[in-house]
């Protein structure tokens, strides 16, 4: 190899080199979101554009053991107080008279108590809940610096560098989905555990759900076992009449569930 090579071949390993380490330097002058630090470090690997997620539930299968709701407080730091949830599991429980009550103590974490009273119960089943990451999100509309958004792999996701805790998502959310984190002063939801999928992994509610209740998979690919679910189920979405598209779609539902 003459001088001349020598000096491209040169060239051109200085150059792959600092297109690898600029997005980590980048770090250091320009401080990123959890959002952004993931994608940064995956950007070689995962193509946000090739995907658009989605989760199914079978609420035929759901037993209320309340397991979701544990893993997603540990896998993603939810703090412990019962009223801070990014998914937790609904008991429906329908009296003789029709009438409709429901209950979820510490969001189904610990179980439910026994039925007890006057009204027989003619039926009870298990509705888990989380946000729906709508395909026409309001929380998106309404929140006035841009801190929430959708991802290009179809999550809805909140930028913690930007939201000012304002909760003008958390009162527009229909789902009753969102909360503002007591110590970090933000809004907080379900992220489908983005950090996990963007991996390749499952969500953690998924992962440890001993029935298969919740299928995750994308949207519009047949091979999915999301694809699967919606082919083989009569498919419903909460609230349909507002028009927000969501994303989480349930089989064995019906009017009793708001």
């Amino acid at each position: 190899m003459n001088q001349k090579e020598s000096q491209a071949v040169n060239r051109r390993e200085f150059i792959f080199a600092c297109k690898r380490a600029l997005p980590l330097a980048g770090l250091l002058f320009f401080p990123l979101s959890a959002t952004d630090l993931i994608l940064a470090q995956e950007n070689e690997k995962y193509n946000p554009t090739e995907h658009n997620y989605a989760m199914g539930i079978d609420t035929h299968k759901c037993i209320g053991c309340g397991r979701c709701a544990d893993a997603c407080k540990k896998e993603n730091n939810v703090p412990l107080e019962p009223i801070f949830f990014r998914t937790w599991v609904e008991r429906y429980i329908i009296a003789g008279n029709g009438e409709v009550s429901v209950d979820s103590p510490n969001g189904g974490i610990d179980g439910f108590p026994e039925i007890k009273g006057d009204k027989e119960a003619l039926r009870t089943f298990f509705v888990p809940k989380l946000c729906n990451h709508c395909a026409n999100p309001p929380c998106v509309q309404v929140c006035p610096v841009g801190a929430t958004f959708i991802s290009r792999d179809g999550v809805v996701l909140v930028d913690e560098k930007y939201c000012v805790g304002c909760r003008y998502c958390i009162q527009a959310c229909p789902y009753g989905a969102r909360y503002l984190h007591p110590e970090k002063k933000v809004a907080d939801k379900c992220t489908f555990c983005y950090h996990r999928i963007v991996k390749g992994l499952l969500p953690a509610c998924v992962e440890v759900c001993p029935t298969q209740t919740r299928i995750f998979g994308e949207v519009g690919v047949r091979s999915s076992p999301l694809s699967r679910f919606v082919r083989f189920n009569d498919i419903t979405v909460l609230k349909p009449s507002l028009n927000t598209s969501p994303k989480v779609y349930y089989a064995g539902t019906d009017g009793e569930v708001r």
